[in-house]
């Protein structure tokens, strides 16, 4: 930086860092390519699971998270990335604050995106959706996002030299800003290794936090730096200016207070408090407003430039994102509403609807600001408008073959799970039944997948082609401004006795419309610590109100007599569960409906999962809900299972887990898996605590004796398939147990136990296999 003349008011001059720009973009492209290819290999693995047989690390359980992972922090992360880095400078008239931070935060996010590809597939994961990531890594992100990013991107707004911070900039604070808070309060844990670490939340807390902090990552990871995105490259791309500036206003404190309430309507009918449900029921239905005014915001950007959009594929992607973005934010508050949610939930349409948002408003929104970036910081034209155009057909052509199948395939599986017949009887009682009839429509969505990854391909050749065209020295333009002086006078104060001076209203009237005007917003625009605080305090004081209630009522979460912590062979077969990703196809959570208590037995009860960590309800069904699974089959049924699922239930799509079988179970490994339990508050006695080989060791005993006498091989108690077996064989059978009277009275259990013990019969008989 260099100042062209002395004194307070002398213009500096300074250059933008594109290279930082050009790293983010490239890698936005290479993890595009990436994601999309994982996301088809998935989904060819969910209709032919035997693909990969014999390589466990390659199963469908295994690779989802890792394709979700990659497509929204690898692609959509490093899309934010190029775009903040871009504009950012270019609103604020500034270089990055920091070159060094600048690289520090790209290569340490590379560094994660890597490292959650190591961990991912071998089964190293928290098992909490879109947070799977283990804590060294965790911690990791929190220190490139908050202190590296979030830093160089906020003294690059106190560095500023443009006076008044744009529309975009507010979105990317409250992108910053929550994410930090989701991500850090969300991971709090007790680590049982440097590979594990257990929650320091337990069954409805935990979930009430997994989806306070899932549906907020979309929110402010998928949806608010892409809304900054769109305020900012939608704009330049059109070459007119913003529609509204006071709906821009409306639209950005609106979704930022609102949206944080919105996370309890994902565990509508579960184990949650009503009253919590409910209340993100009502946020979540208010949301539509705001969201379609951005929607309606950034369309109406274009009045008068429409006959452009015909011409100009770049704008083609933003107009079809943005109206992914309206059809999206339309869906979403509806599936909110509990009637409607009561169908949904579990099944393919919530799929449909999360991609629909994904492929259409992420990703051609970040299409459409590479193809509007490459020629700029490459500097040169890009290779092929043509190819741009192709892609985008491809692309719109393949999100529809995507989504309308498995719309289909959601209402489908809603409807058959609750059919019933004029008896009183499930139609379809066995579940594998509505897996084989939407097969068709899953492969449907290969194809749909295939097409999505061709247009990306294009992009990639594009890119590439266009990157050989670029100069041989990129030229770096040096620009001048003043810098922002120390105080500052609004040259226009507001009054109430200019326009309204000679109107017959009343005072409160004529202040009432200098409010409406918004001025009072225009100085908060130039004043980023302030802002950034005033942001912090909407989202802190919405979680708060939700939080609070959760954790302190003793009332929200009645304690079972009966519900026990599981023992030191049970709880490591646990592990097991979650690093396999059954939490992937099964769900854990029985709702009070009539077909789903017909199907697999009495609805679960907050107090069953207080040692549940992380908790295990699930967000969709594959295969049939568990939440009752002990004691429906044999072990050596299970065992069967595990081996080749095809041969105790015709027509399932899981893989087989032969390599549990042959696998060895390490009985040394499972001490610090209960000594963070116990850290948790399990009440673990000192034999299970010291002795826990032992204790362990004696329980795969009998399990591997109760193997034998069914008919099954010898010797198998130092195998992972005994202790996953333990660990099935126990979900949901602590609500039937009679308890002692003492433990009854101390703890006000009598009802709960004359109840369940009503309900044991009918539900002790096996219903169905546990097969998908």
């Amino acid at each position: 930086m260099a100042k062209t003349a002395g004194g307070s008011g002398a213009l500096e001059s300074f250059s933008y860092d594109d290279a930082i720009v050009r790293l983010f973009a490239t890698a936005t492209i290479l993890w595009a390519l990436v994601a999309t290819l994982v996301g088809v290999i998935v989904a060819v693995l969910l209709v032919m699971p035997s693909a990969t047989e014999g390589v466990p690390y390659l199963t469908f359980a295994r690779l989802r998270p890792l394709h979700t992972n990659a497509a929204i922090f690898a692609f959509a992360g490093n899309a934010i990335f190029a775009a903040v880095y871009y504009s950012t400078q270019r609103l604020c008239k500034a270089r990055m604050w920091s070159d060094v931070l600048s690289r520090l935060h790209f290569w340490g996010w590379q560094l994660i995106i890597v490292l959650a590809a190591a961990t991912i597939p071998f089964g190293i994961t928290q098992s909490r959706e879109y947070a799977e990531l283990e804590w060294p890594i965790d911690l990791l992100i929190a220190v490139v996002w908050l202190f590296i990013f979030g830093g160089n991107f906020l003294m690059t707004l106190i560095k500023r030299r443009e006076r008044h911070m744009y529309v975009a900039l507010w979105f990317y604070i409250a992108t910053i800003i929550t994410v930090a808070v989701l991500h850090v309060f969300n991971n709090l844990c007790v680590p049982a290794g440097w590979f594990k670490g257990y929650s320091v939340y337990a069954g409805v807390q935990d979930a009430f936090m997994q989806w306070w902090y899932g549906h907020n990552a979309v929110a402010f990871f998928l949806t608010t730096p892409f809304l900054g995105l769109m305020y900012y490259f939608l704009p330049k791309a059109a070459d007119r200016p913003v529609f509204s500036y006071r709906l821009s206003i409306i639209h950005f404190w609106s979704l930022v207070f609102i949206y944080i309430w919105a996370g309890p309507h994902h565990l509508h009918y579960t184990a949650l408090p009503e009253w919590a449900s409910t209340l993100g029921m009502l946020f979540s239905v208010m949301l539509w407003m705001p969201s379609w005014g951005g929607m309606i915001n950034g369309l109406l950007t274009l009045r008068g430039a429409w006959h452009k959009v015909a011409a100009d594929p770049v704008l083609k992607f933003f107009v079809v994102g943005v109206t992914f973005y309206g059809m999206a934010t339309f869906e979403g508050p509806l599936l909110s509403v509990k009637s409607v949610n009561a169908l949904s939930h579990y099944t393919d349409w919530t799929i449909a609807h999360v991609h629909s948002g994904a492929l259409g408003w992420n990703g051609f929104m970040a299409f459409g600001m590479l193809y509007w970036l490459l020629p700029r910081i490459y500097q040169t034209k890009i290779w092929s408008d043509k190819l741009v155009s192709l892609h985008f057909w491809t692309g719109t052509i393949g999100i529809l073959l995507y989504i309308i199948p498995i719309y289909a395939a959601g209402l489908m599986q809603g409807l058959m799970w609750r059919a019933m017949d004029e008896t009183g009887n499930l139609m379809y009682p066995d579940f594998v039944e509505t897996v084989q009839s939407i097969v068709v429509l899953w492969w449907l969505r290969v194809l749909g997948g295939l097409l999505y990854v061709a247009g990306v391909c294009m992009l990639c050749v594009n890119t590439l082609m266009t990157w050989f065209g670029r100069p041989s020295t990129y030229e770096v333009p040096v620009y001048t401004a003043a810098p922002l002086s120390k105080s500052y006078r609004d040259s226009k104060p507001e009054t109430k006795d200019d326009e309204y001076k000679d109107v017959p209203m009343l005072d409160l009237g004529k202040g009432m419309s200098v409010w409406a005007k918004m001025g009072w917003h225009r100085r908060w625009e130039r004043l980023p610590v302030t802002f950034t605080i005033l942001v912090t305090i909407a989202v802190v004081s919405a979680t708060l109100f939700e939080l609070i209630p959760t954790f302190l009522i003793r009332s929200n979460v009645p304690t079972i007599a009966t519900v026990e912590p599981y023992t030191p062979l049970e709880l490591y077969g646990r592990h097991i569960y979650v690093s396999e990703g059954c939490y992937n196809c099964h769900s854990q959570m029985i709702r009070p409906m009539v077909a789903e208590t017909k199907r697999y037995g009495e609805y679960s009860k907050p107090g069953e999962f207080v040692y549940d960590r992380p908790f295990q309800w699930g967000s969709r069904r594959i295969g049939p809900d568990l939440a009752r699974e002990g004691g429906r089959q044999s072990s050596f049924w299970h065992w069967r299972h595990f081996e080749n699922p095809e041969e105790v239930s015709p027509g399932s799509v899981m893989p087989s887990y032969r390599h549990l079988l042959d696998s060895e179970l390490k009985f040394s490994a499972i001490a610090p898996h209960v000594k963070a339990a116990w850290h948790l508050g399990a009440p673990y006695s000192d034999d299970d605590l010291h002795n826990t080989e032992e204790v362990a060791y004696k329980q795969a005993e009998r399990i591997a004796a109760e193997i034998v006498s069914q008919g099954g091989p010898a010797n198998t108690m130092d195998r992972q398939a005994v202790a996953l077996i333990a660990y099935l064989q126990r979900i949901g059978v602590d609500l039937f147990k009679t308890p002692e009277p003492e433990a009854a009275d101390a703890e006000g259990g009598e009802d709960l136990a004359a109840e369940a013990d009503a309900d044991v019969a009918d539900n002790a008989a096996p219903t169905e296999s546990s097969a998908r």
